[in-house]
């Protein structure tokens, strides 16, 4: 049979644009509630049993023929031989990507990430330290995929923050490992890694086992299970995200081949059929090309079958009245990744606010930032670009505030302090700021 892949065509002049537009735009960050029950009852087992759980589910989710963890931890050694073991060009590649995403990770922390204080007219230090977490857990998927990018994306920021130790957990089915994930993470300086996945990791780095250490956040995407699990073990360790499936939305002006922009919504529908790719472009014959050159363009992609469903389910091909409508559109979605493919990028980049990562103009696909532009390709997802962040070094590091308070000080903030202390009842905090008054006041009664 045929596969064919037909997007959703919507025009922002229909009359049922706005219930077309929510119904294609739809999907349900929820899990089913027999995977919430599966997730709770994996976490309670593996904080129960510890390792013999994390082998019990390896052994029937992975098909891994293991006795012991320490048949599923990666040594550094053998890290190393999977790097060395690569061929050249995949070396240098891999190398190259992971220069690029530290060098503009570095930049970042520069930017924001250092400590700071000042000293007020009563001579009182104030501030902020920052500090970076002391061991993080990373989450490589390796179900329908390897992902050594993800790798990098993870282990390098942690790197840079200053971590001191890095755990990656990596799921194997059948026993095999990607020798470009291990090599991925010798060059990101992983500390320690497991071929295990799925809701046991992620207990086994949230509660420790005697094998695998306690972390203090777990970052990385994973399947229903592994978001569902994030989801239930947050708070007792930090989380970057819930993930749900990738999305790009290509704004297009129709100066792109459209050949380009096909691919560019292929190279996120191959993700996943829950994936989304959305066109959106005021011209019409525009659109007409890009549909004839995912007609023509499908046969040839190994991923054919899960690119249609995914494009099929949840694509969508829009015209609009002009660009200044499609950045409004585009607002609304708050895409994870977002294409201007457009000969003026920057007359529409400044209406453009609400994305996990913006690409500017043809040339800038989507995929350069997935692999080796620089910045993080861990994004928000679902329209939570509206709120939420790329992941960054911010992540990987946390702040105290810093607070020096000088005999002046004290006289001009006790007595602040003390009033609102007994205005609150807290007779204990109010005396603690007028003891260092000089002289001292005698305490009040109640307020």
């Amino acid at each position: 049979m045929t596969l064919t892949a037909k997007p959703a065509r919507l025009t922002t002049a229909a009359a049922t644009f706005e219930a077309d537009f929510k119904a294609r735009l739809h999907w349900s960050a929820d899990t089913d509630a027999a995977i919430e029950q599966r997730v709770a009852d994996i976490l309670a087992d593996v904080l129960q049993r510890g390792d013999v759980a994390v082998l019990d589910y390896t052994q029937r989710f992975d098909g891994l023929a293991v006795d012991t963890m320490q048949a599923l931890e990666l040594t550094q050694a053998e890290l190393k031989v999977a790097f060395d073991g690569l061929p050249a060009a995949q070396r240098e590649a891999l190398q190259a990507a992971a220069r690029r995403v530290r060098s503009y990770h570095e930049a970042q922390k520069k930017a924001n990430g250092e400590s700071w204080s000042y000293l007020d007219e009563d001579g009182t230090l104030l501030g902020q330290k920052v500090t970076p977490l002391d061991r993080v857990g990373i989450y490589v998927p390796g179900g329908k995929a390897a992902y050594p990018s993800s790798v990098l994306m993870n282990a390098i920021p942690a790197h840079v923050a200053g971590v001191a130790e890095i755990i990656m957990v990596v799921p194997t089915p059948k026993g095999e490992k990607n020798p470009l994930v291990l090599a991925a993470a010798y060059v990101a300086g992983v500390s320690r890694a497991f071929t295990i996945g799925g809701a046991q990791a992620v207990a086994a780095l949230a509660y420790g086992t005697s094998s695998v250490p306690k972390v203090d956040k777990i970052t990385g995407p994973g399947n229903a299970y592994v978001a569902a699990a994030k989801r239930r073990v947050f708070g007792t360790v930090g989380i970057d995200m819930i993930a749900g499936p990738s999305e790009i939305l290509v704004l297009a002006d129709g100066s792109t081949p459209a050949d380009w922009v096909a691919m560019d919504l292929f190279s996120q529908a191959e993700h996943d059929e829950l994936a989304q790719s959305i066109l959106l472009c005021p011209d019409a014959a525009y659109i007409d090309a890009v549909q004839a050159a995912i007609d023509r363009l499908l046969p040839t992609m190994p991923r054919a079958e899960i690119i249609a469903k995914s494009l099929n389910g949840r694509g969508a091909l829009i015209q609009t009245r002009s660009m200044e409508e499609a950045c409004a559109i585009s607002n609304r979605i708050a895409p994870e990744h977002l294409e201007v493919s457009s000969s003026e990028p920057h007359r529409w980049e400044p209406l453009l606010v609400h994305a996990g990562a913006i690409f500017l103009g043809a040339y800038t696909s989507e995929s350069l930032g997935d692999y080796c532009a620089g910045p993080n390709h861990v994004l928000p997802t679902s329209g939570t670009a509206r709120f939420s962040s790329p992941l960054g070094v911010y992540d990987f590091q946390k702040r105290s505030s810093i607070i020096e308070v000088s005999a002046a000080g004290a006289q001009a903030l006790g007595t602040v302090a003390a009033e609102l202390a007994y205005g609150e009842g807290l007779q204990a905090h109010a005396r603690a700021a007028e003891m260092r008054l000089t002289p001292v006041p005698p305490m009040r009664g109640n307020p």
